[in-house]
């Protein structure tokens, strides 16, 4: 064949036609759809490239009182971020930023690693700046063109340490989170709650971010910022949390409660479950939290031995002591062993002789020979030794179960530790072998000792119920929702009324005499719990008026010796609420406590001592 044949040419060159037209249909269908078709869509990239959305976090919602008081709120604050898109820009914008505020190795890797999840967002270098920084900056923005500073809500609690474990506080949401996707729609710098309400309500109060863009060059270099365009979508804060919270309440409790001492006090109104104060000591101040802290003042707070980021109401377990006689008593009447009329075989003596054992009574001298009436009066734990066999383990243990005091009170707070409290006779044959007990561990539990640790919260619930005249009550509220479980007594509206006048003779002429209140009808319990690691703790838990209750409190002290050195505490509180400020007061030095250097915290014992079991010394309760 000759290629250089006319024909062969022509040939040749009709084929190069074809391929150059096909080659231009190619593009000019590709161009057509890039510039006509496709138009809008490679518009928005280039915009992308052009413009930098800069979020606008939304302020949480405020948290208030049941007056409106204002618990938890937004003041201004200043964020400074980089914007850049580049590793490289950013490590040499942080060179220059480290003129001005302290960057350490670790916490540039915090940042890099922030600009590594989301570097199309300007990366935040520090939170809740504060406003001389800022004005320093501001002045040198020409040598940091990627600076974006910016104000945004920071959290602001005006009372501070006095609701700190009711409210809680916020913080940066952690890589982890963002990367399990615990908190929808959230993004790197999202504030979440991490303790009280703040954690238990996190959905409601997180409000909706908003967005802005500025304009940058090709090289990240901030134009100029498009706030008056239109493109700005504003932040939605969400609405108001209000709580059933008293805040005269709570701080009267506070400010009654014995510095220097750790311990609990709570009030709630029995007719409905409201929580109109819950304190715990030590508190701590959660705004130090807000924009983050230096890894040593966490050490220093969450590795002081006063732990008090440890929320004692909810959390604690402590032996309920002679406050948890009231549930035997109940058990017993319920079961119709007993009436508050009736007498044990045995007189109180001092002592209580149960096979080569001698349990003592807290009174050495003895009550002698008293009715159930007077047994929860004068806290007579020999009654009470004798009322706990006739009753039975089995029936013990059941009755226990049923009011509650296996399962947690259920109050809206995170962090409240589950009673423990055996659900039966199983639970001492898997600790020392079957039959390696006796029932002394009977005679244990029903003074409030042995294996039975509750929280303040849950023992204040079953005193709710004693308060209630039907004798029931609903579980403890901060904020009022669709109602939780309702726990009843199952005892008649006379039998209530006997119990409740047990527990007025305790504060008029018993064990909590001298915290009485002039004109005030005041029903209530001591306590001792005893304390292998210090000095025992002391209980109180009273409501009033004691013919028609609008309030129960309750409150647990540790190292106090005596419950009746913590029960003229709980009375002032309660006069505060139903007479005022006015109120009478109360003596309170005995509680002015000097708290033992060397003692552990006993808030969250796995039980309490149980040497009883194995015959060694005996206990008492009061």
């Amino acid at each position: 064949m000759n290629w250089h044949h006319p024909h062969s040419v022509a040939r040749r060159g009709a084929a190069s036609r074809w391929i150059v037209f096909v080659v231009f249909g190619v593009l000019l269908v590709a161009f057509f759809r890039a510039q006509v078709l496709h138009s809008s869509r490679y518009e928005l990239e280039s915009e992308e490239n052009r413009l930098r959305p800069v979020p606008l976090p939304a302020p949480r919602a405020l948290i208030t009182d049941r007056h409106g008081v204002v618990l938890a709120d937004n003041v201004p604050g200043y964020s400074i971020a980089i914007m850049t898109s580049s590793e490289d820009s950013l490590r040499a914008t942080l060179e220059i930023l480290a003129n001005y505020l302290e960057l350490d190795s670790a916490r540039i890797r915090r940042i890099i690693r922030r600009f590594r999840r989301s570097s199309y967002e300007p990366t935040v270098v520090q939170r809740d700046a504060p406003f001389d920084l800022v004005s320093a900056l501001e002045e040198s923005r020409v040598k940091i063109p990627r600076l974006v500073i910016q104000t945004e809500p920071k959290r602001w609690y005006p009372d501070s340490s006095v609701a700190a474990h009711v409210v809680g506080y916020v913080g940066e949401i952690s890589e982890g989170e963002l990367i399990s996707s615990a908190v929808p729609g959230a993004r790197s710098g999202t504030l979440v709650g991490r303790d009280g309400l703040e954690r238990t309500y996190g959905d409601r109060l997180r409000g909706k971010d908003g967005v802005r863009f500025v304009e940058v060059d090709a090289l990240g270099r901030t134009v100029r910022d498009l706030v008056d365009d239109g493109s700005t979508l504003e932040p939605q804060q969400p609405d108001t949390l209000r709580t059933t919270l008293d805040m005269a309440l709570q701080k009267y409790a506070a400010s009654v409660f014995p510095s220097g001492s750790r311990g609990a006090v709570m009030a709630m109104d029995p007719r409905n479950g409201d929580v109109l104060a819950l304190y715990s000591s030590p508190s701590f101040d959660p705004n130090l939290f807000v924009g983050g802290m230096e890894p040593e003042e966490w050490q220093a707070l969450s590795g002081s031995v006063d732990e008090p980021l440890f929320n004692r109401a909810v959390g604690g377990q402590y032996p309920p002591a002679s406050p948890w006689k009231l549930a035997v008593a109940v058990s017993a009447i319920k079961r119709g062993i007993v009436t508050l009329d009736s007498k044990m075989t045995e007189p109180c003596r001092g002592g209580y002789q149960y096979g080569n054992r001698y349990f003592r009574c807290w009174k050495l001298d003895g009550h002698g020979d008293i009715t159930l009436r007077e047994a929860i009066q004068y806290s007579c734990d020999v009654f009470f030794y004798q009322l706990g066999l006739k009753l039975g383990l089995v029936n013990l243990l059941h009755d226990g179960v049923e009011l509650g005091f296996r399962e947690r009170s259920g109050i809206d707070l995170p962090g409240e530790a589950r009673p423990q409290f055996p659900g039966s006779t199983e639970y001492y044959d898997r600790r020392f072998g079957p039959r390696g007990w006796t029932s002394a561990v009977t005679l244990n539990l029903a003074i409030g000792q042995g294996e039975n640790a509750q929280s303040l919260s849950n023992m204040l619930r079953f005193y709710a119920m004693l308060a209630n005249p039907r004798g029931e009550a609903p579980e403890p509220r901060l904020v009022v929702g669709d109602g939780g479980k309702i726990r009843s007594l199952g005892l008649s509206p006379s039998e209530l009324d006997g119990l409740r006048d047990a527990l007025v003779q305790v504060v008029q002429s018993g064990t909590a005499a001298r915290s009485q209140i002039a004109d005030l009808k005041i029903a209530g319990k001591t306590g001792t719990a005893q304390n292998s690691h210090g000095p025992d703790h002391g209980w109180f838990i009273a409501f009033a008026p004691a013919d028609d209750p609008v309030i129960v409190v309750g409150a647990i002290v540790e190292f106090a010796e005596h419950g009746t050195r913590v029960a003229p505490m709980v009375t002032r509180i309660i006069a505060h609420h139903i007479l005022g400020p006015t109120a009478p007061e109360v003596d309170t030095s005995e509680l002015e406590l000097v708290l033992p250097a060397d003692s552990a915290p006993e808030s969250r014992p796995l039980f309490p001592d149980t040497s009883l079991l194995r015959g060694r010394d005996s206990t008492q309760s009061r």
